[in-house]
């Protein structure tokens, strides 16, 4: 019998147009022989086509495991996720938590610091409703030296990422920033190589073979990515068999930290001045188009794509009936309480 997969896309974020393409790339390479696919769409105004997935277990038949490929905002978050742990449904990816704190650029540096991870200096800042206060300006530049890359901190697919030389470039780049998102990281600019790596699996995840990245542009930037496909990629990376190694653990290292589970992408600077790697941020909705170098990497590692579509549903079931079996068990604690007092009330009688 076939498996019922639902595959959601689109959303309400900046990565709507990446989110589709992702999902065109999946449901071309799943097996019909094994699964009924059907596709779910957000469109970028919320609106559910065919039909919205109902927050209540058993109230959306024809489902066996949800696919989301709800890139950024609303989609990668948690708040997907939130809304399929609700409808009891199995779905590919991270949880929850990994969900919400991997978005989060500064919290996901802050849990590989307490791991005791090497991350890229940063600084916070907020906008308030207009705009960056002066002050908080002059702090940034007070903390960090040119040149530095200024991000949303809750989005992805480099969306309102820019490079500043120096303040007056900085206050256009949280200008952008603030366009998506209140809370704005700020990075020291990293001269040396950019590496991607892979990263499979629920309690035992493995990392695949990375990849370096060869940006056309001044830096890897959303257009560089997904518009000009004039950027290039090293596969496997042109690296000792120990960096190689070293990566794969840090990946793997940076995956536990923030508890994910499914998949990941982890992305890496190897400083020149230094020689070490650095983690610049974990990936917990990977793309799944073209271009993407999630499965390619893992394409490289021996897992072709269908099959490592057929993997990540597995690992979907699998969690799902482990979450399954919890909830059983706190069920027959609750009815065993209530048994206790129920026996209770009937002696006192």
């Amino acid at each position: 019998m076939k498996l019922r997969v639902a595959v959601l896309c689109g959303g309400r974020s900046g990565e709507h147009e990446v989110s589709l393409k992702s999902a065109d790339g999946i449901m071309a390479a799943m097996d019909p022989a094994k699964y009924d696919v059907q596709r779910i769409l957000v469109t970028k105004e919320g609106r559910w086509d065919p039909r919205p997935i109902v927050p209540e277990p058993g109230a959306n038949p024809g489902i066996d495991v949800v696919f989301p490929i709800v890139h950024g905002t609303f989609g990668e978050d948690g708040t997907m996720q939130g809304l399929l742990e609700l409808a009891d449904l199995p779905y590919v990816g991270a949880g929850v938590l990994a969900s919400a704190v991997a978005m989060d650029k500064e919290i996901q540096k802050r849990l590989c610091i307490e791991r005791g991870l090497p991350v890229v200096d940063y600084v916070v800042t907020w906008r308030d409703e207009f705009n960056i206060h002066e002050s908080d300006i002059e702090e940034i530049c007070r903390r960090l030296p040119f040149p530095v890359f200024v991000k949303p901190a809750n989005l992805g697919s480099s969306v309102g990422i820019s490079k500043a030389k120096n303040c007056e470039e900085l206050k256009a780049a949280l200008k952008l920033a603030g366009r998506f998102d209140r809370k704005i990281l700020v990075e020291r600019g990293i001269t040396g190589r950019e590496f991607e790596c892979a990263v499979l699996g629920n309690r035992e995840p493995a990392a695949a073979v990375p990849c370096e990245i060869l940006p056309s542009r001044d830096f890897y930037d959303y257009e560089d990515k997904y518009v000009l496909g004039a950027s290039k990629t090293v596969l496997p990376a042109d690296l000792a068999p120990e960096q190689t190694r070293e990566i794969q653990r840090l990946a793997v290292e940076c995956y536990r930290a923030v508890e994910c589970e499914g998949m990941a992408r982890v992305d890496f600077f190897l400083e020149a001045a230094s020689g070490k790697f650095l983690i610049n941020e974990i990936n917990t909705l990977p793309g799944f188009t073209s271009i993407s170098m999630y499965p390619k990497m893992w394409e490289a590692a021996g897992l072709p794509y269908a099959q490592l579509l057929d993997r990540l549903i597995e690992l979907a079931l699998e969690r799902h009936r482990e979450r399954q079996a919890t909830s059983y068990h706190m069920d027959a604690r609750q009815d065993t309480r209530q048994d206790t007092r129920q026996d209770a009330q009937d002696a006192g009688r």
